[in-house]
């Protein structure tokens, strides 16, 4: 009678272990040849996401009714699958619940806009956007600069500067006498400076005034003859004048420093501008070349032979020669002279005339009354 008891007991308060043990004979785990796995399934946050026995015999645990499964000690519980998952027993949604997993979702909890907020309608933002409304505080506003007299300065702030091409054509021996970056128009040895537009807008280099015709005109001080002030014939750029100009300078002034020989190739030029003188280079230095020792310059009328026997000073003279003709090269301080000589002489006609400069062993004059009386 006892034992009848306590097994009537057991059938009806089944325990944890009973339950294992009705599973385990349901699912046919004490008949020779069963098979079980346990399949344990990771969520991404790492915690067990569910727990499931599958067992081989299809027809034994497709059997089980749904629900039916193992519950562990740690409060999990582990489901009874048959061969093909999600065929009979406990379907996959009800495996685990919110419940089950223990604080995984992550709750959202709504915020509340910060006080004295309103978002407004799309047409309030909108106007909003293209009308700003300025509160009381302070503003920012674009000041007026004090720019007066300053104009220029602040505009080259800004201004992209170029390199000046420095003496373009120009052989750098006599570079530093160069006075102007601009050239006779008449000077075939020296190509036309294009406008710099960085300096000077297409229009402006376009519409210049109509005086300007290329022709190099010497900008002589308020005490120079007016007739300094005009354009060479255009027969001063031929080779023959030039050679005579070369002359000139070479047999005259090769041993001054260069300033001192273009002051001569200067003096020559100014006899040509000068209508009480010859109008060619050539008539110029040559004039009554037959009076011995007395000619304009020395020696056209010494009797000595004109030989060229330095080759570098010959060729000095003519780059010279070319300059000083082209305008190049203008000495303000010899300007509208038309006489010189030397220091270590003291000719009668001295007294009668301006001086007005020294450079290197010859002084130069300007004549007085126009420079032809």
């Amino acid at each position: 009678m006892p034992l009848v008891l306590a097994a009537g007991l057991v059938a009806s308060v089944p325990t944890q272990a009973a339950h294992t043990d009705l599973a385990t004979y349901l699912a046919g785990l004490n008949r020779k040849g069963g098979n079980q796995n346990m399949v344990l399934t990771r969520s991404p946050a790492g915690s067990v996401h569910e727990i499931e026995i599958s067992f081989a015999d299809a027809m034994i645990t497709g059997g089980v009714e749904s629900g039916a499964g193992v519950d562990l000690p740690d409060g999990g519980k582990a489901a009874l699958r048959s061969e093909h998952k999600g065929q009979g027993g406990i379907p996959d949604e009800d495996r685990i619940n919110r419940r089950d997993k223990k604080g995984r979702i992550v709750a959202v909890m709504p915020v509340s806009p910060p006080k004295d907020f309103t978002a407004g309608s799309i047409l309030e933002r909108t106007s909003s956007l293209l009308s700003p409304v300025f509160n009381d505080g302070q503003r920012m506003v674009f000041a007026r600069a004090d720019i007066r007299g300053k104009e220029i300065q602040i505009a080259t702030a800004f201004y992209k500067k170029t390199p000046v091409r420095k003496n373009p054509g120009v052989s750098p021996v006599i570079a530093d006498l160069v006075t102007s970056d601009k050239a006779d128009i008449l000077a075939t040895a020296y190509a036309r400076v294009e406008p710099d537009y960085a300096r000077e807008s297409p229009f402006d280099s376009i519409l210049k005034p109509k005086d300007e015709t290329g022709r190099f005109i010497p900008e002589i001080a308020p005490e120079d003859h007016a007739w300094a002030a005009t354009a060479l014939p255009p027969g001063v750029f031929t080779e023959k004048e030039q050679k005579c100009l070369a002359e000139g300078v070479y047999f005259e002034a090769r041993g001054e420093e260069l300033k001192g020989q273009a002051a001569v190739a200067q003096v020559i030029l100014n006899r040509v501008r000068n209508p009480a003188y010859p109008d060619t280079i050539c008539g110029v230095v040559y004039q009554n070349q037959n009076w011995r020792n007395r000619c304009q310059f020395s020696f056209a009328c010494d009797g000595i032979p004109d030989l060229i026997l330095s080759p570098w000073h010959w060729k000095t003279a003519k780059e010279i020669a070319m300059a000083v003709t082209a305008g190049k090269i203008w000495i303000d301080e010899v300007g509208s002279s038309t006489h010189y000589h030397a220091t270590y002489v003291k000719p009668p006609w001295g007294r009668t005339m301006q001086r007005v400069a020294k450079i290197g062993k010859h002084i130069f004059y300007r004549t007085y009354g126009g420079g032809w009386s």
